[in-house]
């Protein structure tokens, strides 16, 4: 059996135990406790069938995506939104992190950006900001909520978030460069919620 069906198989098996089923996509080597990691390898945020194979419509509480969406063409972006709705239960959440387009810094910017320095970023398609990806979020039918983002005048905003509902390591409070009240390092992160 082909190594990609074995995983398909494993992940059939943790979703068939999961109660509140909660999804990483694009996960790496990243695991949360209660939560369900994928790649792509498992879980295509493309492939329509790959989502029938494993998934009810409406059975997912809660998709994390930690810097996932800028490794897509906006319009894939917005199929793989309009995907997680589907099979979002109703009042499930799809928890996007991306880099965030605002930064004032421009190191950061010049790191992140489409073929940036920083790594992963010769891959990054687009450079999202609060407003760009919360469009994104309502066209595939969501109720946006901003946790985490820079304004166009370059002040931070954030609402209180909790980790148990998706936990986005790249952000104010996690991540470590962040530190002495500066903001090195943070994340555009924005909840799509399913009416």
């Amino acid at each position: 059996m082909p190594k990609h069906q074995i995983k398909r198989l494993i992940l059939r098996w943790r979703l068939a135990r999961a109660r509140d089923l909660r999804l990483m996509v694009g996960a790496g080597m990243s695991r949360q406790i209660g939560w369900i990691s994928t790649n792509i390898n498992s879980l295509n945020l493309l492939d329509e069938a790959d989502w029938r194979t494993i998934f009810a419509e409406g059975s997912i509480a809660a998709i994390l995506a930690e810097h996932v969406w800028e490794h897509l063409r906006p319009a894939d972006g917005l199929e793989a939104a309009r995907r997680c709705r589907r099979y979002l239960r109703p009042g499930g959440h799809l928890r996007i992190a991306v880099p965030d387009g605002l930064h004032p810094d421009p190191d950061y910017i010049a790191a992140v950006r489409p073929g940036g320095s920083g790594a992963g970023a010769a891959d990054h398609k687009v450079l999202y900001t609060y407003r760009t990806l919360g469009a994104l979020l309502e066209q595939a039918g969501f109720t946006v909520r901003p946790l985490e983002y820079f304004d166009a005048a370059g002040s931070f905003q954030s609402s209180e978030w909790s980790p148990a509902d998706g936990m986005v390591l790249r952000s104010r409070h996690f991540d470590p460069r962040n530190g002495g009240g500066r903001l090195v390092y943070t994340s555009l992160i924005m909840d799509g919620v399913r009416p």
